[in-house]
């Protein structure tokens, strides 16, 4: 009996960590979705400046990156839209486990563990694709972004230079004898 409490101990534990460990990791998630948006909306000025009067080409191309970008930044968004994670035992079935023995206790707590994970998973799995999704078209855009930006200053520096020609209008005094 007292093997089986260890047993049901070992594993109520186990499984509250990993709901734990489910929970941080959707809160990491949510850290790093925001410190993306933050650094995409900083860049997307700065390089829209960066290619002010740039060649019309050029400044057609930059359609791709800053799409590409909003995109992204509306899948970190989406992810913030998502519903907190269960977890697990509630404040509200304590007066009820109140009236259960230890090993029951333990039982209900392994259950409602196993079917917050299972609950969550759905959300966490949603998350980290879109997630994974807005990383992915960051890195795109900011190598586009990169390569316009080369582009642009090498284009700028194979323009001929521009002649100009002097003319003076005064003209000199003749001096006398």
């Amino acid at each position: 009996m007292e093997d089986d409490l260890r047993n049901l101990e070992f594993l109520a534990l186990n499984s509250k960590e990993i709901i734990e460990k489910q929970v941080d990791s959707y809160r990491q998630q949510h850290s790093y979705a925001g410190t993306i948006i933050g650094f995409t909306v900083l860049f997307i000025p700065f390089f829209l400046n960066s290619l002010d009067g740039s060649n019309e080409v050029l400044q057609l191309i930059t359609i791709v990156p800053i799409a590409s970008f909003i995109s992204s930044i509306l899948l970190m968004l989406s992810i913030f839209r998502g519903k907190p994670l269960d977890q697990a035992l509630s404040v509200a079935k304590f007066q009820l486990l109140m009236k259960k023995s230890y090993r029951e206790i333990l039982l209900f707590e392994i259950k409602a563990n196993n079917a917050s994970y299972t609950k969550n998973s759905a959300a966490t799995r949603k998350g980290n694709k879109r997630y994974l999704q807005g990383v992915g078209l960051t890195t795109i855009a900011i190598m586009i972004s990169i390569i316009l930006l080369l582009a642009n200053s090498f284009i700028a520096i194979e323009k001929a230079p521009t002649k100009v020609q002097v003319i003076s209008t005064i003209k000199k005094s003749e001096t006398k004898n």
